[in-house]
Order: structure tokens, then C-alpha cells, then sequence
């Protein structure tokens, strides 16, 4: 008699093995958790048996199951959508089709729409494709065909050289197990229907594997004696003996045939319960591969073309190809939902990512700041890219760059685009410094509908009475009155707990539609994305129909919007709409309330507008690295810094899985995000650190402070150096030439001027933090004036400082520089201790006198009694403890433009502070700060035009 092959033991070990995986994955990696999806259409009796089968074996071993279980009525299009959506749905790590499907749908459709990477099932034909290649594996092997594998291998039956026979030439099982077998060195014969014959050329086999479907239609006297019989037929026939009427059995006749053979499978028992095993078996492996192909990102570079002189930077760009967004996503390891394209060069990301990837550890994190600029600037967002390139392109680092999105109001007036320059900017430049996906935008509709609900209420309160508002705000509909949700916020501040307007008193009603908004204390101005100096002060209400209901107001850049700031610092959707609905626009004219975005009703309505702009853009450098651009706040009376969105997600996908002692997986590692901070490292990085990381809770792990010998000298005595200045209304002749000091050696004139730099070193060692000089090299430098920075750079508590050419070469330029972050960020001897500048908790005044003495160097501070007022009422409006914003000049450590160097013996003269209530700071300012840039006599307009042909 035959030795039987119990499939069902075999199958039963292959499960305690899968189960024991798991467990031991799941302990090891927190993200791990395997999860098999299956789709049922219709009722039929064998296929829910099937699936519960599937389900019970599934939860066993510790695999997450999920059904989708759907009418057999459903349409071809809505199953391909359900298909789909699981497809894209990175949690599902095994997809399956339970066949057969009803009549109407095309079941090969079906099965080929499933991913390759999750076809457990193996049918697919990318996957059957493979198979069939001589040189090449599928991603998953068929779950039947496999598990006839298992058993032999498990048996200990030699495959190789073994003359088999496979009778059957279906997709799921005949045409796979005649590859398997022959990829296994088995000479094998596949029968079929019309094979003449079949008797004798069974009685050849070794090997015999059956799958037809006919009940005992083998003979034992077919069988070689010796054979192995892998019986895969499940047929049911009468047998009035079972309390079912029917029994199982095979397309072997199992009394004859295990007369003869030497092994031989039951049915059932035999291969069935291995199907299920490899089901199960494919699914784990479908998630490790997810695990491990998520974790080895490899991202693919682009070669520059450098050309010497070096040319524009929009020739420089546009002689660059860039790849696909959806190639550079795809690198990054994000899912096909993960990512929406504008175009094929950018895309938003979606803050899903935070979520699915939360167990991966964070990646390094470095902040570029700089010193105090010239009017020119000295190359932050240059550098920043020039870093991206140098670590990802050259050194074997995963980077990220996070930058701000420029407004177009510079872009078209004086300074120009914000992409980078040279050899490091990022592409398309054009798209980056123009629409880009439209975030701007939708920051200046938000801001404008607010605007406009602004004097819409007041105009409506000034002319109606309060039964007439309270109709029309809740307006019964087919008899019903409600309130609307955002509604019942309000209705809470008045201290009013009722739900239904019908039981509000006629003085409750009153409180509830009157906001009683006073115009003179309104902050709130419209917002356009373009220089236009005659909007700063405008007169609106001027027609008839506002019934003589004028004021004056203007307009700002949309850039300077607290909804930019505040889509800048939102950590989630629900944080941006709780933030916008927070929004202080005026107080009302008792002075003892403060009227906000969603007083007006109007929070839930500007989320909408914004819900899209939340999600960070996707782009890449000159060199395919990955960028993200998003939010564009400013950095004068803003925090001037990208998003903290950006920056998190960067972070993520940057990041490497860990195992439970901390170490990283086998193959990976620490990738770096480079995220740049406005102006210099008394504004942006200090608000970097005292807003911005407060909000996040992330921790960089170093400073890279960027200098240019040029302002050195400036700042060291040297002429002035000149610009259009939009925004102090100073015009002189743009593009002049530098005078010759900046263009030769001196390095008495640096050396003087140095003190800012350490005066900048040692305010940011004050955060705990190691810091980095960046000499962004001009072809003007000489060697010894880099030395002399770099010693003196060393002495005030630099880790090191190095010159560095990325403007001219790209990441290569700048590989020095990236070596010496390395180090910072990983040396273990570099101290790290973060600590804010101030505690959030002091009154409003000493936080403000804290950075003014700590970063700017001045003796105090004088308040106006503007000012006084304002902390006077914003501590009684329950303000106090937000942290401080300080607007003011970019040009110097001091209040005033015209002290360059490190100016002492000065106080810093607050002159207002307001309330930036959504966004979550107080802004005092210093001096006079214009939100609406000018226009200068020759603007980069002037060069800005369309080649229509190409």
C-alpha cells in the first residue's frame, strides 16, 4: 500500500511556522502586521465555506483579514474600483479574488487589476508571466502548485531528473505545476482533453499530479508502480452512507491507486489544506518584501551638465530633464494614494503618510540659518539645496530639503525666484517660483472671504434688527429651525448651553447675533500676491448700495496673511481647522471680547478652501533629490520657516524602521532633513526654535549657518552694499557693480566684521545645538580669507567651518560641508542639549526682553504706549503665554538697518503687538514694517516672457 502524504499535518507544521514568524516579526518591527483582503461576490454555499476557511486559518498565524463581501449584482467598474482601492491601500499587504465570479463579470479583468505585489492568489499575469520565464521569478507562486511543491519537498521526493506527468492544463494549476516541476529539473509531460493515449503516458510517470475535475477517473492500473500520485481533483459523488448524501473524492481512484503507488495524496486532507497554507505563507511574504522594499529606498540621480561660466539660473534649469514626480514618489516608497500629481513634475503628499509610517525612527534634522545678510542675501535656500545634493547625489544619504513657497509678488518686482541658484536650485524652477499647485491661492481666497464676512457682518448688524438677523442666520426650513455646528462654538463662548434656537431668550438672541465688531480695532486687511504699493491704504464702501458704511483698510501680500502662518504650523487637518477658526480678526466694541473666524461662522469654510494646500508640494533638485516646498510664511512678522507638516513627513520618509533594541534595519540607513529658516539666525532660527519646534516637538540635530565673505566685510566697515528695498520704499541703481573691496583681499576688514558671525555662533549655541559654518564661496574669496573665518568660527564654538562651491558645481561643491554635517550630527562627543531661549509662561514683556538682550545684544526694550494697551489686553484676553514673533529688520541685530556688525548700547523701541491668536504667536513690532511690498522702477518682469513654440 502507498504511503499517504498528509497534506493536512504538513500544512498544520507550515502554520506553526508562520505563526511563530509573525510573532517574532511583530515583536521585532512595531510597523509589521500583515493583512490579507478578500473579495466574495454573492452567496454561493462552497465559496463562504472557502473564505471562512481562509479567515479561521488567516487569524491563526496572526494575519489581519478583511472582507469584502459584496451582492452578486455588482457591477464590472464597481468591483475593478474596490480592486483598485485596496491596491492603493498600503495596509493590505495580500489581495484575493474569491472565484468563481458571477456570469457578467469578466473574471480575467478582475484578476489582472489586482497589484502584482499583493496577487497571493499568484494568478496574475505579470506573476504567471515570470513563472514561465526560464531566468526570472514571479513575485508570488500560485498557492496550489506551490504547496504540491511543499509536500514533495516535505516528503523528501526527489524532483530532479524524475520523469513526470501532469494531467490538467488549467492556469491555477496544470500550466503552473508543469513549470515548477520542470524549473526543478523533472522531464514533464502535460496532458490534456485531447491527449491521445493518456493511459500509457501516465503509466511513464514518476511523478503523477492530477487536476481535471473528474471524479476517480484515473485507474490504479494507469499508475507505474513506485509512482508518487499528487491528487489536486475535489469531486463530490453520492453516498447515501453520509449524512451529507455525498463524499469527497479525487480524479485518482484511490483504492486502485494506492495499491501501486508508492506515495499518494487523500483527498480530502491531501493538497487542499496546503493551498490554504501557501495563501498564507504568500501573504507574509508579500508583507516582508513591503517591509523591506519601504525601508531600501533607493533614489536615482540626475547627472549635471555643468558649463563654465556658469549660466543663469533659469538656463541652468531648464537645461535639466527632470524625472517623473511619480518616479522620484515611487523611490520614496510612497503608495499610489499617498500622492496626488499637479503635472508631471510635482505633487502633493498626504499627511496619511505620518500615520502609516509613525513607527519608523526620525531621521537627522538640520536647520540652515545664516548670519546677518546684505541686501543681496547670501545664499540660504542655495545652500540648503546645495546640501540635499551633496548628501543624497554624492555621499549615499537619503535627504530631504524643506523650503518655503515664494511669493509672486518678489518673483515679478525685484529679488527674483527662491528656488536656489547655480548648480542647486530646485526644478522646475519656473513652476516652483510661479503657481506652483495653487497654495498661495487658496490662501488668498481664504483670507479674502473673511475679509469680506467682515464687513458683510457689519454691514448686516447696522441694518437689521435682531429678529430679522436671527431669521436669517437660522432660518426654519420646512419648519425647522437649527443651528449650524460652527454655530454652537458660539453660542458656547456666551456661556449659552443650548441647542436648539427656538429656546433662546430674546436677550440671548440678541448676544448671539450681535458681534458688535468696532472698526477701529479690525486687523484683519485683504491679501493680493503681487507688489502693489497703492493697496497699503485704501477706502472701501464707497458705493451706494453700502448705505454710506465706509472705512479705510488696505491690502497685504498673501504671503503676510496669518492663514499662511498658521497653514505653515498646523500638525494635522483638525489642528489647521481649529487654528483658522481661532483666528482674532477685531474686538467688539465693549472692548471685553475678542471676535474671531468662527464668531463670523466662516472657520469650517476656510478649511475647505485650504484642505488641499495642507498637504506638502513634492519636487526635486537639479540632481532628482527630493525637495519639499510648502507654505511660504514671512519671515519678518511671521516665523519665516516651511511647515511643520513638510518637515514631519520628510522626516518619515527619510526615516529607517527599528527593531525593538533601537537598530536599524539590515540595508538601511539614517537619511537627513535640510529645512531652511528666513533671514538671519536672529529671526528665523530663533523663531525657528521658539515657535516652530515648540509646536512640532521635533529636535534638530544641528545648526548650519550660512556666511559669505562678502557680508563679513560689510558688516566689518565695508561700503554699503545696495538693493531695491520693496518694502522700506529705498530705491537705488539695481545690479550695480560691488565695490572693489568686496572683490579683492582684506582681511583686516573681515576679521572686524567676524563678530557677527560669532555674535550669531554663540546665540545659537545658546539652544544647545552643535553649528555648522557654511562659506558659501564667491570666485572673488581667496583661500586665506576662508581660513581666517574658519579659525575664528572654531574659537566662538563652531564644530567646524567649510567653504563650499555649490552655486558653481552642485552637490559636489558642497561634499565637504556635508561631511562636516555628518560628523556634527553624529559624533557622540558634540554636545546636545536643546532648550528654548524663554519659557512661554512669563508675561509678555519679559519674553519679548529676552530675545531682544539674547539675540539682538540690546540694553532693554521701550514700549510705546501702544504697546502697553495691547499687553494690557491681551493678558486680560487670556493671550499672554503664546510665544513671541518679533517683527523686524533682517538687516541688522538691532531694530535699525543702518547698524551693521554687532551693535551694543541700544534698546529696541516696541512701537505695537498684535496677535496672531490662529496661528499661535504675538508679534511686537520694531520700527515700521510694511506688509505690502512696491514695485521699483525696473522690476523682473522685464525679463520674464513666453517662447510660444517650445
Amino acid at each position: 500500500m502507498a504511503k499517504i502524504i498528509d497534506g493536512k499535518a504538513i500544512a498544520k507544521s507550515i502554520r506553526e511556522k508562520i505563526r511563530d514568524e509573525v510573532y517574532q516579526l511583530k515583536q521585532k518591527y512595531s510597523s509589521f502586521n500583515p493583512r490579507l483582503a478578500i473579495v466574495q461576490v454573492g452567496n454561493r454555499e462552497d465559496s463562504t465555506a472557502y473564505v471562512r476557511q481562509k479567515e479561521q486559518a488567516a487569524k491563526e498565524v496572526g494575519i489581519d483579514f478583511i472582507l469584502q463581501k459584496k451582492d452578486e449584482s455588482i457591477a464590472t467598474d464597481e468591483l475593478l474600483r474596490l480592486v483598485h482601492e485596496l491596491n492603493y491601500d498600503p495596509s493590505i499587504n495580500g489581495i484575493l479574488v474569491q472565484l468563481p465570479l458571477p456570469e457578467h463579470i469578466d473574471e480575467k479583468c478582475i484578476v489582472e487589476a489586482i497589484d502584482p505585489k499583493k496577487d497571493v492568489d499568484g494568478f496574475h499575469a505579470y506573476n504567471i508571466g515570470r513563472l514561465a520565464k526560464r531566468n526570472c521569478d514571479p513575485l508570488f507562486l500560485p498557492c496550489t502548485p506551490k504547496g504540491i511543491i511543499e509536500l514533495l519537498n516535505q516528503t523528501g521526493i526527489m524532483i530532479s531528473s524524475k520523469r513526470a506527468v501532469v494531467v490538467g492544463r488549467s492556469d491555477i494549476v496544470g500550466y503552473p505545476i508543469f513549470t515548477l516541476l520542470s524549473k526543478r529539473n523533472a522531464t514533464v509531460t502535460l496532458c490534456h482533453s485531447k491527449t491521445v493515449n493518456l493511459p500509457e503516458i501516465v503509466k511513464t510517470a514518476e511523478i503523477l499530479v492530477t487536476a481535471i475535475g473528474k471524479a476517480e477517473f484515473i485507474k490504479g492500473d494507469w499508475i507505474s508502480p513506485g509512482a508518487v500520485v499528487i491528487d489536486v481533483g475535489t469531486n463530490s459523488v453520492k453516498d447515501s452512507t453520509k449524512k451529507s448524501g455525498f463524499r469527497w473524492v479525487g480524479d485518482v481512484e484511490f483504492s486502485s491507486a494506492s495499491a501501486v503507488a508508492s506515495h499518494i495524496t487523500p483527498v480530502p486532507g491531501g493538497v487542499g489544506p496546503m493551498t490554504v497554507a501557501m495563501l498564507l505563507q504568500n501573504t507574509v511574504e508579500g508583507a516582508k518584501r513591503f517591509l523591506k522594499e519601504s525601508n531600501e529606498r533607493k533614489i536615482s540621480t540626475l547627472a549635471l551638465k555643468r558649463v563654465v561660466p556658469v549660466p543663469s539660473d533659469i538656463d541652468i534649469a531648464t537645461s535639466q530633464t527632470p524625472k517623473l514626480i511619480k518616479v522620484l514618489a515611487k523611490e520614496l516608497g510612497l503608495t499610489a494614494n499617498e500622492f496626488d500629481l499637479y503635472g508631471q513634475y510635482k505633487a502633493k503628499v498626504s499627511l496619511s503618510v505620518i500615520e502609516r509610517l509613525k513607527s519608523r525612527k526620525n531621521v537627522k534634522y538640520v536647520v540652515v540659518t545664516g548670519i546677518t545678510p546684505t541686501p543681496l542675501g547670501e545664499g540660504k535656500s542655495t545652500t540648503t539645496v546645495g546640501i540635499a545634493q551633496a548628501l543624497g547625489a554624492h555621499l549615499g544619504k537619503l535627504s530631504f530639503a524643506c523650503v518655503r513657497q515664494p511669493s509672486q509678488g518678489p518673483t515679478f518686482g525685484i529679488k527674483g525666484g527662491a528656488a536656489g541658484g547655480g548648480y542647486a536650485q530646485v526644478i522646475p524652477m519656473d513652476e516652483f517660483n510661479l503657481h506652483l499647485t495653487g497654495d498661495i491661492h487658496a490662501v488668498t481666497a481664504a483670507n479674502n472671504l473673511l475679509a469680506a464676512a467682515i464687513d458683510a457682518r457689519m454691514f448686516h448688524e447696522n441694518t437689521q434688527t435682531d429678529k430679522a438677523l436671527f431669521n436669517r442666520l437660522c432660518p426654519a426650513k420646512n419648519g425647522v429651525r437649527a443651528f449650524a455646528p460652527v454655530m454652537l462654538k458660539r453660542l458656547q463662548k456666551l456661556g449659552i448651553d443650548k441647542t436648539d434656537p427656538n429656546d433662546l431668550t430674546p436677550e440671548e438672541i440678541s448676544k448671539f447675533v450681535r458681534l458688535d465688531i468696532d472698526p477701529e480695532t479690525i486687523t484683519w486687511q485683504r491679501v493680493i500676491d503681487t507688489n502693489d504699493r497703492f493697496l497699503r491704504r485704501i477706502t472701501i464702501g464707497q458705493n451706494s448700495t453700502e448705505k454710506g458704511q465706509t472705512r479705510s483698510t488696505g491690502f497685504d501680500i498673501s504671503v503676510a496673511s496669518e492663514c499662511m502662518a498658521v497653514l505653515a504650523l498646523s500638525t494635522s487637518l483638525e489642528d489647521l481647522r481649529e487654528r483658522l477658526g481661532r483666528m482674532v480678526v477685531a474686538t467688539n466694541k465693549a472692548g471685553d471680547s475678542s471676535i474671531t473666524a468662527d464668531d463670523l461662522g466662516i472657520g469650517g469654510a476656510l478649511t475647505v478652501l485650504m484642505k488641499d494646500a495642507i498637504k506638502p508640494n513634492l519636487m526635486q533638485t537639479l540632481e532628482g533629490t527630493p525637495v519639499f516646498v510648502h507654505a511660504g510664511p514671512f519671515a519678518n512678522i511671521a516665523h519665516g520657516n516651511s511647515s511643520i507638516l513638510a518637515d514631519k513627513i520628510a522626516l518619515k520618509l527619510a526615516g529607517v524602521e527599528c527593531d525593538a533594541e533601537g537598530n536599524p534595519m539590515e540595508g538601511c540607513e539614517e537619511g537627513y532633513v535640510i529645512t531652511e529658516a528666513g533671514f538671519g539666525a536672529d529671526i528665523g532660527m530663533e523663531k525657528f526654535f521658539n515657535i516652530k519646534c515648540r509646536l512640532s516637538g521635533l529636535v534638530p540635530d544641528c545648526v548650519v549657518m550660512v556666511s559669505t565673505v562678502r557680508a563679513l566685510k560689510m558688516h566689518g566697515g565695508g561700503p554699503e552694499v545696495s538693493i531695491v528695498n520693496v518694502y522700506l520704499d529705498l530705491e537705488v541703481t539695481p545690479g550695480s557693480p560691488l565695490h572693489e573691496t568686496y572683490l579683492s583681499e582684506n582681511l583686516e576688514l573681515l576679521e572686524k566684521g567676524c563678530v557677527n558671525l560669532v555674535k550669531h555662533i554663540k546665540n545659537a549655541k545658546k539652544y544647545g545645538l552643535p553649528v555648522v559654518i557654511a562659506i558659501n564661496t564667491f570666485t572673488s574669496d581667496t583661500q586665506a580669507e576662508h581660513e581666517l573665518i574658519r579659525k575664528i568660527a572654531i574659537e566662538a564654538g563652531a564644530s567646524d567651518a567649510i567653504p563650499a562651491a555649490h552655486w558653481a558645481l552642485g552637490g559636489e561643491g558642497a561634499l565637504e560641508l556635508g561631511k562636516a554635517i555628518i560628523k556634527a550630527t553624529t559624533d557622540k562627543e558634540e554636545k546636545r542639549e536643546f532648550r528654548f531661549l524663554y519659557d512661554v509662561n512669563k508675561p509678555i514683556v519679559e519674553k519679548i526682553e529676552i530675545i531682544a538682550k539674547e539675540m539682538y545684544g540690546a540694553d532693554g526694550i521701550e514700549l510705546s504706549e501702544k504697546a502697553i494697551e495691547k499687553v494690557e489686553r491681551y493678558t486680560k484676553q487670556g493671550f499672554a503665554n503664546l510665544p513671541i514673533c518679533m517683527a523686524k529688520t533682517h538687516l541688522s541685530l538691532s531694530h535699525d538697518p543702518k547698524l551693521k556688525g554687532v551693535p551694543t548700547g541700544f534698546v529696541v523701541p516696541v512701537r505695537d503687538i498684535r496677535a496672531s491668536v490662529g496661528a499661535g504667536f504675538l508679534y511686537p513690532l520694531l520700527g515700521e514694517m510694511q506688509t505690502m511690498p512696491g514695485l521699483s522702477t525696473r522690476p523682473c518682469f522685464f525679463d520674464v516672457d513666453l517662447e510660444p513654440e517650445t
